[in-house]
C-alpha cells in the first residue's frame, strides 16, 4: 500500500510541477534579476524584490508585507546570498498562506462525518466553474464517496446541460428542473435527494452572474436557507471559483463574491499555461480564506486539493528544499 501511495504522491507532485511551470520561470527568473550581480540584501534588491512579486501578479498589499517580513529577517539574520534569500522567500510565503480543513487529511477525504457533506458553487460565468464541479465529483466519487449534483443555475440552459454531460461522464446523479426555475427549489430538492438515498457529498451549481450584486446576494442567502431546512450544516463549503490566468481580475471577482456570501473556500483554476500564478499567494493572504482546490490542466486527475507547502516548493524548486 505504501509503494503505490509513493506513486500516487509522485505523481502529484510532476502534474503540479508541469502545471505551474510558467509561472515558475517567470517568477524565479524575476527574482534572480532582482538579485543579479549582488552579494547582500539591500535596498536596491528588495525594491526589485517588490518589482518581481508586484508584476507576478501577488498584488501591492501582500508584496509589501512579504518585503516587510523580508527586511525584518535580514536585519535580524544577516542573511546575504540569493540561496538564503529564496529559503526565506519560502519559508514567509507559506506562512501566510491561509490553511484549508484538508490539511492532515487524505486528498478528498471529507473533513466531517455528518453526511451529506454540502458545498456550494459559486463564481462568474467563464472560470470553470462547472468543470470544477465535475473534475470533484470525479475525485470524490474515485475516493469512494456517493456524489449527487445539484443545477441550480437554472439562468442559463446551457449551464444545466453543461452539468447533465458531467454527471454522465463520470457517473453521478444530477437533480434539476428546467430553465429559469426558482435555483433554491432545485437546491432544495437536490439535498432532500441526497439525504434520502444516503449520499456522502452534495455539490450544488449556481448562477454565475455579478451585474446585481444586492440580487446575487439574496438569490445565494436563500439557496442557503433552504438547504438548512434539510441539512443544519449545510453549506458545508461555499466554494468561489475563480480563474488564475486573468491575474488581477481574479482580485475584483473575490472581493464581489465575498461581500455577496460566505465565502469560505476558493478554488482557483487554469494556473496551467499562464505565467500569473502568483494570484494565488495574493488572494489566499488579501482575503483571508483558504485555497481548496488548484485546477492543473484539462484531466480530471489534474484537479488538486491545494497544499500550501508543496505549491511553495513547486514554485521555487530546490530553493525550498
Amino acid at each position: 500500500m505504501g509503494f503505490f501511495k509513493n506513486i500516487f504522491s509522485r505523481e502529484k507532485k510532476e502534474t503540479l510541477d508541469k502545471g505551474l511551470q510558467n509561472t515558475k520561470q517567470s517568477f524565479l527568473g524575476k527574482i534572480a534579476r532582482a538579485v543579479a550581480g549582488k552579494s547582500k540584501v539591500d535596498d536596491e534588491v528588495l525594491d526589485n524584490l517588490e518589482e518581481a512579486f508586484v508584476t507576478s501578479d501577488v498584488g501591492v498589499d501582500t508584496t509589501l508585507k512579504i518585503i516587510e517580513r523580508i527586511e525584518a529577517r535580514v536585519a535580524r539574520d544577516k542573511f546575504m546570498n540569493s540561496e538564503e534569500l529564496n529559503r526565506m522567500l519560502c519559508e514567509e510565503i507559506t506562512d501566510m498562506l491561509a490553511s484549508n480543513d484538508n490539511e492532515g487529511l487524505a486528498d478528498f477525504e471529507l473533513p466531517c462525518d455528518h453526511r451529506p457533506y454540502v458545498i456550494m458553487v459559486v463564481g462568474v460565468n467563464g472560470v470553470g466553474k462547472t468543470t470544477t464541479i465535475g473534475k470533484l465529483a470525479a475525485q470524490y466519487k474515485a475516493a469512494g464517496y456517493n456524489v449527487v449534483l445539484g443545477a441550480a443555475d437554472t439562468f442559463r440552459a446551457a449551464a444545466i446541460e453543461q452539468l447533465d454531460v458531467w454527471g454522465e461522464r463520470v457517473g453521478v446523479p444530477v437533480i434539476k428542473q428546467k430553465m429559469g426555475s426558482d435555483p433554491a427549489s432545485v437546491a432544495f430538492d437536490t439535498v432532500s435527494s441526497a439525504k434520502a438515498s444516503g449520499a456522502d457529498v452534495v455539490i450544488i451549481d449556481t448562477a454565475g452572474r455579478l451585474h446585481n450584486k444586492r440580487g446575487l446576494m439574496d438569490e445565494l442567502t436563500k439557496i442557503k436557507n433552504v438547504m438548512k431546512r434539510v441539512v443544519p450544516t449545510a453549506p458545508d463549503e461555499v466554494l468561489l471559483v475563480l480563474d488564475g490566468s486573468t491575474g488581477q481580475n481574479a482580485f475584483e471577482q473575490a472581493k464581489q463574491f465575498v461581500a455577496a456570501t460566505e465565502v469560505n473556500e476558493l478554488a482557483i483554476t487554469k494556473l496551467d499555461g499562464t505565467a500569473k500564478g502568483g494570484v494565488v499567494i495574493g488572494i489566499s493572504d488579501q482575503f483571508k480564506i483558504p485555497v481548496k482546490y488548484i485546477g492543473l490542466g484539462e484531466g480530471i486527475n489534474d484537479l488538486q486539493i491545494f497544499r500550501k507547502e508543496e505549491f511553495v516548493k513547486s514554485l521555487f524548486g530546490n530553493s525550498a528544499q
